[in-house]
């Protein structure tokens, strides 16, 4: 497959990439847990059907020391046993921040409830922006039709 568009080397678009990698950034250097950024960033990009995303957190999670169990398991963390509760609140708010479409209330009062249990506020701001932000990367992916499984761990920063 080829891409439709390379996000990189036309100005406008580069700099759209700039102002989101601006924004990746802020939520990477923030206490959210990457082991729980990287679950959310995989989750996202299986729901929305991101193959580069997925390829590039998949293996970006496997080089960071993530277990091969947890990340085959990501897709049904409803039934795995691999997942504390902590991460469980944070892929509900993920699954439903990134189908709002699909569900009239949006994100229920119930799962917001349950990721504030476990993550403070700072942790929550970057919680719902990596939602943001993976799904904003996830459209602009899947738009474009950007090709995967080429990714090398640590390639694009």
């Amino acid at each position: 497959m080829d891409a439709r568009f390379d996000h990189r080397s036309n100005p406008v678009a580069a700099k759209v990439i700039k102002y989101i990698n601006s924004a990746s950034r802020a939520v990477a250097d923030s206490t959210l847990p990457t082991a729980t950024q990287q679950l959310v960033e995989i989750r996202a990009s299986q729901i929305n059907g991101c193959a580069v995303c997925i390829d590039m957190h998949t293996k970006d999670a496997a080089h960071a020391g993530e277990t091969a169990v947890r990340l085959n398991l990501v897709a049904a963390w409803r039934e795995a046993t691999v997942f504390t509760d902590a991460e469980r609140a944070a892929l509900e708010l993920t699954e439903q921040g990134t189908r709002i479409a699909d569900a009239a209330g949006g994100v229920t009062d119930e799962a917001w409830a349950n990721a504030a249990k476990h993550y403070d506020e700072d942790q929550l701001a970057a919680l719902v922006s990596l939602i943001a932000v993976i799904n904003t990367w996830n459209r602009l992916n899947v738009i474009t039709q950007q090709p995967a499984g080429d990714y090398q761990p640590g390639q694009w920063g």
